[in-house]
Parts: C-alpha cells; sequence; structure tokens
C-alpha cells in the first residue's frame, strides 16, 4: 500500500517531500511524491533557485500516477505546500480520482500557507509566504475533502477567521474548521498563554468525540530547523492509517519528531537528521501523552 504525497521538493535541505518522504520510508511506508515545486533549497536560506511546477504539469503526473499498474495499493492522499492556487485544483481532481470506488481513502490536508514568529512576515502579509490567491484555493477546494486537516495556530485563524488568543479559542477555531469537512483537526505551534503545558510546545487534536494536547519540551536551537511540520505531517498520518484513534496517532508523531528534533540539535546542524534519526522515528527514546482537555 502506498501513500501519494503532493508537495514541495527541494534539492538541498529536507522541507516539503524531502522532508515527509525519507521520514514515511523510515516508516516502512511505501510513498508515490509528486513535487509541486523544485527548488534548490527551502528560502530560509534567502537565495532560491528553481521554480513554481505549473500546475498543469502537476495535473498529468497526478493523472500518470493513476494509470500506473500499482494504482490499486492506494492507502491514502497527504498535500502539504502548493506553490500556486491553480494546483489546488490537480490535488482536488487527484483526490477525487482516488477515492473512486473507495470514497473513504483518506486524504490529509496539510494547508501550509504561513506561520508567526521572527522574519516570517512575507511580501504578501504578516505570516504569509505563498501567493495570496492560495488561502482561498485550500479553503474551497481542499479543506471540504480533507479527512484531516492539520493546520498550524496562524493557519488556523487564516482559515475560519477566529481569533486564537485562549485555548478556547483555539479549541472553536479547530471545531469551526471540522464543521467545513475534515473529521479530524491537529493543531500544531499551539501558542496561547493558558492551558496545560503552556510552557511547552504544544499541539492539538480533536475529532468532535473529544480534544487532546501534547506537549513536549522546548528544544532552543541557534537556528530552529526546517520542516519540522511536514515531517509531523506525514508520521501522524502514518499513526492514524494503523490506529484511529487521533489521540493515539498524535501522540506517537510527536514524540517521533521530538526524536527527530534532539538528534538534530546533538548534532549541531541546522537541516533536520532524517538519516541519523530514522531508527527513532518508530522508536522514539520517550513517548510523550496525549492529555485530555
Amino acid at each position: 500500500m502506498a501513500i501519494l504525497s503532493i508537495q514541495s521538493h527541494v534539492s538541498a535541505g529536507h522541507v516539503g517531500n524531502a522532508a515527509a518522504v525519507p521520514a514515511l520510508r523510515a516508516l516502512g511506508r511505501a510513498v508515490w511524491p509528486v513535487h509541486t515545486v523544485l527548488f534548490s533549497n527551502h528560502p530560509g536560506y534567502g537565495r532560491v533557485r528553481g521554480h513554481v511546477v505549473d500546475p498543469a504539469h502537476v495535473n498529468a503526473c497526478l493523472e500518470g500516477v493513476a494509470e500506473h499498474v500499482d494504482w490499486p495499493q492506494r492507502e491514502a492522499v497527504l498535500s502539504g505546500y502548493l506553490g500556486a492556487g491553480g494546483t489546488a485544483a490537480a490535488v482536488a481532481a487527484a483526490v477525487d480520482r482516488a477515492r473512486e470506488g473507495r470514497p473513504d481513502l483518506p486524504y490529509l490536508c496539510d494547508p501550509v500557507m504561513g506561520d508567526t514568529g521572527p522574519g516570517l512576515a512575507g511580501p504578501v502579509g504578516p505570516g504569509l509566504y505563498v501567493e495570496p490567491d492560495i488561502p482561498d484555493a485550500m479553503a474551497d477546494r481542499l479543506i471540504p475533502r480533507a479527512t484531516i486537516a492539520k493546520p498550524n495556530q496562524f493557519e488556523l485563524t487564516l482559515l475560519t477567521g477566529r481569533r486564537c488568543d485562549t485555548l478556547a479559542d483555539v479549541i472553536d477555531a479547530a471545531n469551526a474548521l471540522r464543521a467545513k469537512g475534515p473529521s479530524v483537526v491537529v493543531v500544531t505551534s499551539v501558542e496561547v498563554p493558558d492551558g496545560p503545558e503552556a510552557d511547552g510546545a504544544r499541539c492539538l487534536v480533536t475529532d468532535g468525540t473529544g480534544v487532546w494536547i501534547v506537549a513536549t519540551p522546548r528544544l532552543r536551537f541557534p537556528r530552529a530547523p526546517n520542516g519540522a511540520g511536514d515531517v509531523l505531517a506525514g508520521l501522524f498520518l502514518h499513526h492514524w492509517l494503523l490506529d484511529g484513534r487521533p489521540q493515539v496517532a498524535l501522540s506517537a508523531a510527536v514524540s517521533g519528531l521530538f526524536a527527530l528534533l534532539a538528534e538534530t540539535l546533538r548534532g549541531g546542524g541546522c537541516e533536520l537528521a532524517l538519516v541519523e534519526a530514522r531508527a527513532r522515528l518508530a522508536a522514539p527514546d520517550r513517548i510523550w501523552a496525549p492529555i485530555r482537555l
């Protein structure tokens, strides 16, 4: 069984498919990557060479994958950074195609659009680092099709139009996003002053039956590595396919990601240590338990 992963690709570094694909393969998953951009490196280095892949070419690749002899082995679809608003239509068509004869086939939408923090204000708005037509394309075409949505807190606000100043606000916004289609909503980078483990790095998940937080200590990097969210999306999908309880999947995913980040910090690099930590993605040193709210 294979996961169709539609995300960015960089030649050097680990973001998008260059992060999620090796993580999933380290866990024993077959992956079919389709790239939405082809960049030399992620923009965190400043200058980038390469290009956004024309949405028509993305669509052609996705159609070709569906014509492949192994297409019956499809298990789930994962999408991330789009590069162009028109790529949302290609992703939506791919999800619909994957669900032909299998209407319950899972789709995880990671609406990669922006974040908050130093240096992340872009030319199209504070914290937004994608083209201005992408948020509407994401909201209109992909979120309604998603089984799982994985926004960070900034993206959750963008998709729902709701302020997230308190933990109750985040939960309300997550439920508002669930009302738009996804059964499960995972919120990363939960940065509000209240609730349990407020000093930790927190992720939240809800499926309508409950709300849980998984928190870890904050790791202090001289320069934080990019791609952690892309790895987390892949890890969560992997574990959710094994056990459909979202709190269990989030606990396992966050624990694997923390092990990866700890190894990255030990190595002193600014790129995720996916090779060095590949064994600990599946068997982390510590499991961070979910806290029910």
